[in-house]
C-alpha cells in the first residue's frame, strides 16, 4: 500500500510511473510499426498477421485493455508532473533564453501528446472498430484465401487456404483518401517528436544518461526516431504514390 501511495502520490513516483508506461508504449508502436510494414510483402504476411491477432480472442482485448492502461497513467502522470510545475514557476514566465535553449521537442511535448492521443483514437476507429469506415466500405470488407501457411516463430498460426479478411486491401483503401494520409503523416510525425523527448526524459529518470555518453545517445535516439518515422511514411506515401496497390 505504501509503494502504491509513493508511485502516485511523489514526483519522483509519477515520473517513474510516466517512463516505465513510456518504455511499454515504445514497444508497442515499434512492434505495430515493423506489424504494419509487412503490407509491402506477399498479402500472405499482412493478411495471416491480421488473422493470427483477430484469433487471440479475449487475450487480445486483455492486452488492448493494458495498453490503454498505460496510455491513461502516462497522460495522467504527464498532466499531474507539468500542474506541479507551474505551481512551482508560479506565474513567473520563462527567461527568454532558457525558451531559445529549449529544444522543439520538449517545448512542444505535451501539445504532441494530445495530438498523438487523437491520433490513436481514430486509427482506432477507423482500422480496429470500424466506426469511421463509409458504409460502403464496412458492408463490403474484402475477403482473402491464404496462399500459404503463415508462420510465427517457426510455428504455423494460419493455415494455406484459410478464408480471412483483407487487411492489405482495408490499409490501402484507407490511405487512399489524402485527407487521412495527411493526417496519419503528420501525427506520426508529432509522434516522433513525442519520442525524441520522452526517450531522453526516460534515460534522465532512469539514470541512464551522463555528460560523456548525452551526445552519442542523443544521435542514436534520433536516428531511430527518424527511422520510425521514415517507416510509417511508407506506408500512406506508397499508397498515394501507387507503390502500393
Amino acid at each position: 500500500m505504501d509503494l502504491v501511495r509513493n508511485l502516485f502520490g511523489s514526483t519522483i513516483g509519477r515520473k517513474l510511473i510516466m517512463a516505465v508506461t513510456g518504455v511499454v508504449l515504445i514497444g508497442f508502436v515499434v512492434g505495430h510499426l515493423v506489424g504494419n510494414l509487412q503490407v509491402y510483402e506477399n498479402p500472405d504476411r499482412i493478411n495471416g498477421y491480421a488473422h493470427f491477432l483477430q484469433s487471440l480472442g479475449p487475450l487480445l482485448w486483455a492486452v488492448r485493455a493494458f495498453l490503454l492502461g498505460c496510455v491513461t497513467l502516462h497522460i495522467w502522470s504527464a498532466t499531474v508532473l507539468m500542474l506541479e510545475s507551474r505551481r512551482a514557476r508560479g506565474d513567473e514566465p520563462y527567461a527568454v533564453n532558457r525558451w531559445i535553449q529549449a529544444a522543439v521537442s520538449s517545448r512542444y511535448m505535451r501539445g504532441t501528446g494530445y495530438v498523438v492521443l487523437a491520433f490513436i483514437l481514430y486509427h482506432l476507429a477507423q482500422f480496429t472498430v470500424g466506426v469511421a469506415q463509409p458504409a460502403s466500405f464496412k458492408t463490403n470488407l474484402p475477403h482473402y484465401t491464404m496462399g500459404s501457411d503463415y508462420h510465427i516463430a517457426g510455428l504455423t498460426v494460419v493455415r494455406a487456404g484459410t478464408d480471412v479478411l483483407d487487411v492489405r486491401s482495408m490499409v490501402i483503401r484507407g490511405f487512399a483518401n489524402p485527407v487521412v494520409s495527411v493526417f496519419y503523416i503528420v501525427a506520426v510525425g508529432l509522434l516522433s517528436l513525442h519520442l525524441l523527448h520522452g526517450a531522453d526524459s526516460l534515460f534522465q529518470t532512469l539514470g541512464w544518461r551522463s555528460q560523456r555518453w548525452e551526445r552519442g545517445l542523443r544521435v542514436v535516439v534520433t536516428l531511430l526516431c527518424a527511422a520510425y518515422f521514415l517507416g510509417n511514411l511508407a506506408i500512406p506515401g506508397g499508397v498515394l504514390l501507387g507503390m502500393l496497390k
